[in-house]
């Protein structure tokens, strides 16, 4: 069932979304070659806090780490740990947060100095292709609109999108209904309406689409170990431009 919010909600999906916004603001001074992961979390956790929100992920079906910090062939949900980032490195912060119960979810990736030209074309491809995910976002519209302008737009540029995890609603849940493909047909799916809320996050491999996880449980690297990048806003659906929470 997929739960349409009212103003009361959005208020509060609002404030999460702006102690998102300016924790990632905020962190971005500190992801510099030769800090560990763990550190960045640890700074993150603590500007959430500072800010009146609960990190969302700490304790989410027993994830320890108020944040998911993905490097290179990482797609999603790394685990911060000892690992050091080196120059030419891609970063993935993806942060989420709780304020009065309600959720807010977005994650940016992060080149560490000069990429690789076909590394930075993914990074600039993937941050694409979710602003024209979002621009699909309008009372009207359907799901299929979304899912299909990302994957073209991947496509186009020699890209592939992540087949096997998607985008999500969000509210009271960090997860809730529908699910957001980041591929799929025009005109397909529901229809859009006012007050819909959804995290939009495209997941792009420079080679196949093929994930898997690892023994951890939770880190998801691409199936030939080539990079990855991955952007996430979360969105309300409006009677004109979608509305994105996550942006302070």
């Amino acid at each position: 069932m997929i739960i349409v919010k009212d103003e009361k909600e959005l208020g509060l999906m609002r404030k999460a979304g702006q102690i998102v916004a300016r924790t990632l603001k905020e962190i971005e001074k500190e992801i510099k070659v030769g800090i560990t992961t763990q550190l960045l979390n640890d700074k993150v956790e603590k500007l959430i806090i500072d800010m009146g929100g609960i990190p969302a992920f700490k304790g989410y079906r027993g994830y320890s780490h108020a944040t998911c910090i993905s490097v290179n062939e990482v797609v999603v949900h790394g685990i911060p740990g000892v690992r050091q980032l080196y120059p030419g490195d891609i970063i993935s912060l993806d942060v989420g947060v709780i304020f009065n119960g309600f959720h807010a979810d977005k994650s940016i990736t992060y080149c560490m100095g000069e990429v690789a030209s076909d590394i930075k074309k993914l990074v600039d491809t993937s941050r694409e292709c979710l602003n024209l995910g979002i621009a699909k976002a309008r009372e009207g519209n359907r799901l299929g609109d979304i899912s299909s302008v990302i994957q073209d737009h991947a496509e186009q540029n020699g890209f592939n999108v992540v087949r096997d995890l998607f985008g999500h609603g969000i509210g009271k849940n960090l997860h809730e209904d529908p699910l957001i493909p980041n591929f799929g047909v025009k005109g397909d799916g529901i229809r859009l309406r006012k007050g819909m809320t959804f995290a939009i996050e495209p997941m792009l491999n420079i080679g196949s689409y093929e994930i898997e996880t690892l023994e951890d449980g939770w880190t998801v690297v691409t199936k030939d170990r080539k990079w990855s990048a991955h952007f996430e806003d979360t969105i309300v659906i409006t009677d004109g431009e979608p509305e994105i929470l996550t942006k302070e």
